[in-house]
């Protein structure tokens, strides 16, 4: 269209023009035009491995290049069936109770819009990925949001008690968690777990980060705890345990019951996710324990250096206990708002971080977080930190 448009009022719904762009999406130019090392997006700047990636070749090649079952590969599915009963002694049925999406955000959508009536509200304890709130507005519910209490980002028992109504349909939960990079203790579990019950809640838990953890800490699963089977909904993926973030593959875990709803809702909102990334993504599933010990080797080593680096510069931070992000704290530097710092430290010493109120929906601390990506090489990392030596420039007091 060689024409010049013009817009038409009223044309465009009022579920999409109240929402906005997530922070990181708005400083993305900003990261080209100053040729900003990139520690912002949660984005890989190294290999798949190669079995995987050989794996979907091979699929394409042998024209597996057609619709998937909508309930996803057969095979994929038992496959991660059978790692759950292997590593947690639970039995799921591939067949009713395990579904193939588009990622954890297509798994997301598919969910809440198979629970959500109009009205219906959800807790989200933020800070919380940006896609949970939005999802919930989108698919006719209420996003509640209850903050994590500072300074470690723990959960309030009660302030997500007082936020429970009789309109109140399911808590969202992430652990770990991004952007704090908190795994939540057993206590805290089990506030979530008690109030559900009490309150006969839903948890929607989001486990992407699952397989990397820190230090030997235990990773306390909801879904886990003793009578909960019925009431949560397990959402999990692919990208960043295998490092394919864009391949576009999750899968829910659900009892049978809400099952048939979620994929009622996945089927209509995308049919099926891509057929031969389901088989390569295979070999990552069925890939022997040395590899995940490996991951998280190497992600701690990741997360050290920039720790130890953090330390040296004088950068005070939340050390990550899972997942590859890490918050550092720029309040000392006299800042007011972090996305005019953020935007001063890309333009200045050309490092990229997300400012922390884009994590929340109402922003009202006055401390400077910034969330720093390590799923990165350690030569980026290095070359991050060298620009980041002249932090000082940026000092306001």
């Amino acid at each position: 269209m060689t024409a010049v448009t013009q817009k038409i009022e009223g044309i465009l719904s009022n579920k999409i023009t109240g929402l906005q762009l997530p922070v990181f999406r708005k400083i993305a130019p900003l990261v080209k035009r100053y040729d900003a090392i990139d520690l912002a997006g949660g984005v890989p700047d190294f290999s798949a491995p190669a079995c995987v990636k050989e794996a979907a070749i091979k699929a394409i090649h042998e024209e597996c290049n057609q619709y998937a079952l909508m309930q996803g590969n057969e095979e994929l599915r038992i496959e991660i069936s059978k790692k759950i009963d292997k590593k947690h002694g639970i039995y799921y049925n591939p067949e009713t109770e395990i579904t193939i999406c588009c990622g954890v955000t297509e798994a997301m959508a598919a969910t809440l819009l198979a629970i959500l009536n109009p009205g219906d509200e959800v807790i989200i304890l933020e800070p919380a990925f940006t896609i949970y709130g939005p999802d919930v507005e989108l698919f006719g519910g209420k996003p509640v949001y209850v903050s994590l209490t500072l300074p470690d980002f723990r959960i309030d028992e009660k302030a997500i008690e007082n936020a429970v109504t009789n309109k109140t349909k399911a808590i969202i939960f992430n652990s770990p968690h991004n952007p704090t990079g908190r795994i939540f203790d057993q206590e805290e579990v089990d506030h979530i777990v008690d109030i559900c019950k009490r309150y006969n809640l839903l948890v929607i838990t989001d486990e992407i980060y699952d397989e990397i953890c820190f230090d030997n800490r235990p990773l306390p699963r909801i879904w886990l705890q003793p009578e909960m089977e019925n009431q949560v909904i397990v959402l999990n993926g692919f990208s960043k345990t295998y490092s394919v973030t864009g391949w576009r593959l999750g899968y829910i875990v659900a009892p049978a019951w809400l099952t048939e709803g979620i994929r009622m809702a996945h089927n209509y909102l995308t049919i099926s996710s891509p057929a031969p990334l389901q088989q390569g993504i295979i070999k990552g599933v069925t890939a022997p324990a040395t590899y995940y010990k490996d991951l998280r080797k190497d992600y701690t080593e990741r997360r050290n250096y920039l720790i130890n680096a953090f330390k040296n510069i004088g950068i005070p931070f939340l050390a990550s206990q899972g997942g590859y992000f890490l918050l550092a704290d720029f309040s000392y530097l006299g800042w007011k708002n972090d996305v005019e710092f953020v935007k001063e430290l890309i333009a200045k010493l050309g490092v990229a971080a997300v400012p922390l109120s884009g994590f929340y929906h109402t922003y009202s601390a006055e401390r400077i977080w910034l969330r720093f990506a390590f799923c990165k090489k350690l030569s980026t990392l290095r070359d991050a930190i060298e620009r980041l030596q002249g932090i000082e420039k940026l000092r306001k007091i």
